[in-house]
């Protein structure tokens, strides 16, 4: 009987330690767009594994999570990965979740209606982020200095992605480069109007990515794929049943605080994906250099470090193009 006993305890625990190997870290923001990589944790005890998320208030933010060894997983936009892998952060960029999500928006009540409109105007971005690195792009190509001091065509005014909308609303700022869902909430509520979408820089529509740590792929690859296998379950549900997708944003992530409007424009401007390419990377960190955004001493080769292999294993056993 005790050796009955102690075979059972034996085995209870080795199920624990199995049980224990299945979760998955995952590290996220609270936009629109990456809903579908929140929405994973929903599905993934039909996956065969555990997500345990943390939503970070920036992409820089989960990185140094990724960095102290909290996270396996991290949703963020390209930047923020780039620079992490510049500082030597054994991270694989694994697959794109999203594209597009950015918009330059301007007070309603100026007459903005170009890039070359914001010669002497305050402009607000969120430091660090793809959003940065696109105004930056817009307003060198259109001839137009800038700086975050006084004295340049265009002030950059630095804040945080909810704070931009706030210091449009009260006038403290003429113009935003600004996430989604927030840009098209200022824009729905009347304070804001749409000058472009800055998707005519050599990034084009800049992809927000998904890593993983080298060590989550290296030990625990079964556990990986079966994670990317939830991550392409999850965006293929939200591409193909929208109704699904809009309730899980609205509701769960942002408790009510976006409309319909809000959300449809937002993921019209910034929709789900799948797919990244290492020339895409390349070229964001070359801008990134550029511009001195993320400040790399040695900027990380795209092709050494994009790997695509798990999620076009992914896609091919879930029959997704």
């Amino acid at each position: 009987m005790l050796k009955k006993t102690m075979v059972l305890a034996g085995l209870l625990a080795m199920a624990g330690v199995t049980q224990a190997e299945e979760v998955v870290r995952l590290g996220n923001l609270k936009f629109a767009h990456y809903g579908a990589v929140s929405y994973i944790k929903e599905i993934a005890p039909k996956c065969g594994i555990k997500v345990e998320e943390r939503v970070f208030a920036k992409g820089l933010d989960a990185m140094q999570a990724v960095i102290a060894g909290e996270l396996d997983v991290g949703a963020v936009s390209s930047e923020a990965a780039i620079s992490a892998r510049a500082s030597g952060t054994p991270i694989t960029l694994v697959a794109g979740f999203a594209k597009g999500g950015a918009r330059l928006v301007g007070r309603a009540d100026l007459k903005i209606s170009s890039v070359k409109d914001l010669k002497g105007k305050k402009v607000g971005v969120t430091r660090g982020g793809i959003q940065d690195i696109l105004l930056a792009a817009e307003l060198a190509q259109n001839g137009l200095t800038f700086s975050d001091q006084p004295g340049k065509d265009v002030q950059i005014i630095y804040l945080g992605f909810p704070d931009l909308n706030q210091a449009l609303l009260g006038k403290n700022i003429d113009a935003i480069m600004q996430s989604e869902p927030y840009s098209s909430q200022a824009i729905n509520k009347g304070f804001g109007k749409e000058i472009i979408k800055p998707y005519d820089t050599p990034i084009g529509e800049p992809v927000r990515t998904m890593v993983m740590t080298d060590k989550f792929i290296k030990e625990r690859r079964p556990v990986a794929e079966k994670f990317m296998r939830c991550f392409v379950e999850a965006t293929r549900t939200f591409i193909d049943k929208p109704e699904i997708a809009e309730k899980y944003v609205r509701e769960n992530m942002f408790k009510g605080q976006i409309t319909h409007d809000d959300f449809a424009d937002a993921i019209e401007n910034s929709p789900y994906s799948y797919d990244v390419t290492a020339e895409h990377i390349q070229i964001t960190t070359d801008l990134m250099q550029k511009y001195g955004i993320g400040k790399m001493s040695k900027p990380p080769v795209a092709k050494e470090w994009v790997k695509t292999d798990l999620l076009d294993q992914a896609k091919k056993a879930l029959n997704v193009k």
